[in-house]
């Protein structure tokens, strides 16, 4: 076990409350000690909800082990369900309770609640949260479904009727879970494919005994929903969509997949966004070859580096993922991008990674928006865990065509004005950008009546300096004229130009860089 100040995943009780939070009707009971209830805040604040998890803690304390802590579990049960009167339970402990040995789901079968019980057994100390989560839905599937349910007859007194698919995967906290359920419905609704079931989000317990009235499943995030359509399949004999809709090519190899499962005639015409038409207009010869490292849950990243190699004609020259039950897919695609595979949850050794293959973008989580910022270097946020700005008021999906627009703009913007600001650096000097030159539309003359702060004058040349300074090399230092040089080098390989160029004056003994050493340096490198 590692002590860090940032993790990717929450201990699985944390992927059991996202299962039940985006559940209604469902309720979880978890034992847990007092301090162990801050799980709520990643709904209230970060996911802004309106309502917090339908979680009741038995939050015991330490005065507590001396008693029978067994008995405030069953008194936090019997409590929760004359309050809530949920449709169905989970019951299950903290990390913290773990160690007690109480047995929840021992407790929980002698109690006689009139409602079904689902014990959950989540080994804290070995397992994390998007485990958790798979394994809560799993055993709620599992439970709840009905074996005796099967589709309608294909051909009913009104004619043939549509295909239906259940849609798996959504949870409370997932990253834009919202807007793709909203994006794929829409496309099945396209294609003739009614929706029998969109769960856990959204879903009751009721709705789970009715999973085997759908002639498929749509597994839409593997790392929750893949293990409960693998016994869907097993029970029902429904097959399985697995294919992951995330950009324009996946998108259209999931129509056909659905296509070919329900039985349907492929559409002559759908509407697949402008990423396609733009990827091939000359405007986007700007993006051709941009260096992208990758990093987040293995299904976003693999899917983030097709998009990135296929459709936008970058070089992936990282990729990973922080959930070690998927390391065979990323060392896959690792293989097939031609780089070595990172698998790891240590954000550490992801921000060594980064540094060392020198991006000029990161697709990441949360963690890697912090690691780019301070590198200097662009980032899009492609997978959790995120903050509060990546849910989004308004609609944003990222899977299907329109969450291809969505990736489109996301990605390439953080270029585009990293280009801007590149530009406007590197003419920071022209008379036109001065500060004295005063505002543009003004007219020329304002600038003469416009005083420039003394205090800002005199602050402007050190910030500048300092945005561009590099660190002394062990062998004497840089000149003004080669600290000059080195601040119009795009900001995003400046850091490149600058280890190179240190590197140079080492290994060659030169005492003083100047702007002639910054040149050979880079003819060296050239070669």
């Amino acid at each position: 076990m590692q002590l860090t100040v940032w993790t990717y995943e929450g201990p699985p009780h944390v992927g059991a409350m996202r299962v039940a939070t985006g559940m209604k009707g469902l309720h979880y009971v978890l034992h847990a000690p007092q301090g162990d209830t801050y799980a709520d805040l990643l709904f209230t604040m970060i996911e802004r909800r309106d309502h917090r998890p339908p979680v009741t803690y038995t939050t015991f304390q330490a005065r507590d082990l001396g008693k029978d802590t067994a008995e405030l579990f069953k008194t936090a049960a019997r409590e929760a369900y004359d309050r809530f009167q949920p449709q169905a339970m989970i019951v299950g402990a903290s990390c913290t309770a773990e160690l007690i040995q109480d047995d929840p789901a021992g407790l929980a079968e002698t109690m006689g609640l009139a409602c079904p019980v689902i014990p959950l057994e989540l080994p804290s100390y070995s397992r994390k949260e998007n485990w958790g989560a798979s394994e809560t839905f799993y055993q709620l599937v599992r439970g709840l479904a009905d074996k005796e349910r099967r589709p309608p007859p294909a051909v009913g007194e009104a004619g043939p009727r549509r295909p239906r698919a259940n849609i798996l995967g959504p949870t409370a906290l997932g990253f834009r879970h919202r807007d793709d359920v909203v994006e794929i419905s829409r496309l099945l609704g396209q294609l003739g494919i009614d929706v029998n079931v969109v769960a856990p989000m959204g879903a009751t317990p009721a709705d789970l005994v009715r999973l085997g009235e759908a002639d498929f499943n749509i597994c839409l995030y593997p790392e929750i929903a893949a293990q409960a359509c693998s016994w869907l399949e097993r029970t029902f004999r429904q097959k399985t969509v697995k294919t992951v809709p995330i950009g324009v090519n996946a998108t259209r190899e999931f129509v056909s997949e659905v296509c070919q499962v329900a039985g349907v005639m492929m559409p002559g015409a759908v509407d697949q966004g402008r990423m396609g038409w733009w990827s091939r207009s000359v405007d986007s010869t700007y993006l051709t070859g941009k260096r992208v490292f990758i990093f987040g849950d293995a299904t976003h990243a693999v899917a983030a580096a097709r998009v990135a190699s296929e459709e936008l004609g970058f070089k992936v020259v990282g990729l990973g993922c922080y959930n070690r039950e998927f390391a065979r897919e990323i060392r896959a695609a690792a293989e097939k991008y031609g780089v070595d595979p990172l698998i790891t949850d240590d954000y550490l050794v992801v921000e060594e990674a980064i540094e060392a293959a020198a991006p000029e973008l990161v697709l990441g989580t949360q963690m890697e928006r912090h690691i780019a910022k301070r590198l200097r270097l662009p980032c899009a946020v492609i997978s959790a865990p995120v903050h509060v700005q990546d849910f989004p008021a308004r609609y944003s999906p990222q899977m299907g065509f329109e969450g291809a627009n969505v990736l489109f703009d996301t990605w390439v913007h953080p270029l585009v004005m990293g280009l801007e600001e590149h530009l406007l650096t590197m003419f920071r000097e022209d008379f036109e950008f001065s500060d004295a030159a005063g505002p543009s539309h003004l007219g020329h003359a304002s600038a003469a009546h416009a005083p420039v702060p003394a205090m800002a004058e005199a602050a402007a040349p050190a910030v500048a300096v300092a945005e561009t300074a590099p660190a002394t090399p062990q062998p004497g230092g840089w000149t003004d004229e080669a600290l000059a040089e080195l601040g119009k080098i795009p900001f995003f390989v400046r850091g490149k130009a600058r280890r190179n160029t240190e590197r140079y004056a080492a290994e060659h003994g030169v005492a003083t860089i100047t702007r002639e050493t910054l040149y050979e340096a880079k003819a060296h490198y050239a070669r």
